[in-house]
């Protein structure tokens, strides 16, 4: 009989954490707990307000499966048919408010890890803009990571667009003073509850590295300023997701004004928000951005219904004029995709099928370069002297919409180490290895890097059987456990890696062969760098 309750044992491992206790399971050597509450549900009176913690509970909770995900943002642009799993399959959980729940995997239970210690933790933070996503992806299963690099990984699901970002404290008074920025402090009660209860799980609590993909990068660099987070992560990494400036007071007030008035409320009646329909909410959301406007500083401004300089609980712009001071001890890692924009230019018929005319490039790239829209189009021909015109027009976007917010954010957080001669390092990288999927249109395209840092190339379409995926993400993956450990990215396959400074601008460049690049793109840096501060 001790036979047959010892395997079942094994494979149902249970953990006390704060709320009570949960039970999870066992698949090839790693244990996964999921669907775990940290906080209760948000809606009703709950809506716009900071997390409340999750209930406790009495007996075991099962911790088998993923739980729902945040309502999401209803304005995305439809995918072209036969890019519909090029990231692999998407959440089928259910949407609701009742959302804040987070993911756990790790080697061993309470166990030590292969150095004698616990085991430094990785909280991944998902991408979608603030206003869709959700950290039960198949292609962001934790499984791979924890095990090759002996890391325990967390993924969280929080408040999105209008339901974690409604700047209602202008209007609505003190009882909604953490309205605009509710979905990134979900993001801190995530962070508290890793504090308080991931040791059960092997974690390091002392050990805490936040890392995030395009608006998952947002959010690490928003939180990189948020004086509550201090001292619950120590390590960040962003990628494709670089965020220097977030809505301003005034822009949220509008946005918040406007929201009001397709309900026909007043500026009083902010409580009676908290009883619209979640569909109806939902919706307000695109009408009250068109009523806004876009913002001045396009290249640089971000989020519509994300976080908010609200002077409490973001008291600055994350990384304008500089970067925070609080910041100054987490090392960083950064960088993106050599042709971030091939994903979202994908569904431009133009584009896909090579009909862009040389008129259609210079109004498209006259849309964010304005006056000096010439320059980058004769920058960009040198460039790319063999490039389409459609590979000239990826490229600059990505230089635009990506790439120069990363250069912006890694040098003033350099700076910061140069003007207090001990802050810690940033390491930059750029993903060059382009993707064969659809007769490689796709390029080197943005959140390719999710299958190479979760070690899940077999997931998507874009990276599935292609020649050298799997090297390349044995490769990454361990670069990003070697970054949580230490805060140094080297590996026995990078052993050398410079940090990024203003002098050098070291990039560690992955593709078939990696290597380090001195300044990539100069001219293309100062003319970018140039256009986003006019």
């Amino acid at each position: 009989m001790a036979n047959d309750v010892l395997p079942a044992r094994a494979l149902s491992p249970i953990v006390e954490i704060v709320s009570g206790r949960v039970r999870g399971m066992v698949a090839g050597g790693i244990h996964a707990f999921k669907g775990i509450p940290y906080g209760a549900s948000t809606a009703g009176a709950g809506r716009f307000m900071p997390a409340r913690s999750a209930a406790a509970w009495s007996g075991v909770r099962d911790a088998l499966a993923y739980a729902g995900h945040a309502p999401q943002s209803p304005n995305r642009a439809k995918r072209r048919p036969e890019l519909a799993t090029i990231l692999g399959p998407a959440d089928a959980t259910p949407e609701g408010e009742d959302c804040l729940t987070l993911n756990v995997w790790t080697p061993g239970i309470g166990a030590s890890s292969s150095n004698g210690g616990k085991r430094p933790v990785m909280v991944w933070l998902h991408g979608g803009a603030f206003a869709y996503g959700s950290g039960n992806r198949a292609v962001t299963e934790g499984a791979n990571l924890a095990c090759r690099g002996d890391v325990v990984v967390v993924s969280v699901n929080h408040r999105l667009n209008i339901l974690g970002h409604l700047h209602l404290a202008d209007l609505g008074g003190e009882r909604y003073a953490h309205s605009g920025n509710a979905g990134v402090l979900d993001l801190i009660a995530a962070l508290r509850w890793v504090r308080d209860n991931i040791a059960g799980f092997g974690g390091d609590p002392g050990n805490v590295t936040i890392f995030g993909e395009s608006g998952g990068g947002g959010k690490v660099s928003v939180l990189l300023a948020m004086p509550e987070a201090r001292g619950l992560f120590h390590r960040a990494v962003i990628q494709s997701g670089a965020t220097v400036r977030v809505s301003t007071r005034e822009r949220a007030n509008a946005l918040a004004e406007a929201v009001l008035k397709q309900f026909e409320f007043g500026k009083g009646d902010c409580d009676r928000l908290q009883s619209v329909p979640l569909d109806r909410l939902l919706a307000a959301i695109a009408p009250a951005s068109r009523a806004v406007g876009p913002t001045d500083r396009k290249l640089l401004d971000r989020y519509d219904f994300g976080p908010v300089v609200d002077g409490g609980d973001l008291p600055r712009q994350p990384f304008d004029p500089d970067a925070p001071a609080i910041a100054d001890d987490i090392p960083l890692l950064i960088g993106g995709l050599r042709e971030e924009s091939a994903l979202f230019l994908a569904d431009d018929d133009e584009i896909w099928h090579g009909r862009l005319t040389e008129e259609a490039l210079r109004r498209r790239i006259a849309a964010v370069a304005g006056a000096e829209a010439d320059q980058v189009i004769d920058l960009y021909r040198t460039m790319l002297p063999n490039g389409s015109r459609e590979d000239r027009l990826i490229t600059a976007l990505t230089g635009s919409n990506f790439w120069v917010r990363s250069v912006l954010l890694a040098e003033r957080k350099a700076a910061r180490g140069g003007l207090n001669g001990n802050g810690a390092p940033v390491y930059m990288y750029s993903l060059d290895w382009q993707s064969p999927a659809h007769g490689g249109r796709l390029k080197a395209h943005h959140a390719m890097d999710l299958s190479f840092v979760f070690d899940t190339t077999e997931v998507p379409d874009t990276t599935k059987g292609a020649p050298g995926a799997a090297d390349l993400a044995a490769i990454m993956s361990s670069v990003w456990a070697a970054f949580a450990r230490s805060g140094n990215p080297q590996t026995a396959a990078i052993p050398h890696w410079p940090a990024y400074t203003a002098a050098t601008r070291a990039t560690m460049i992955f593709d078939t062969e990696c290597h380090i690049v001195a300044d990539p793109d100069h001219d293309a840096r100062l003319l970018w760098s140039r256009i986003a501060a006019g």
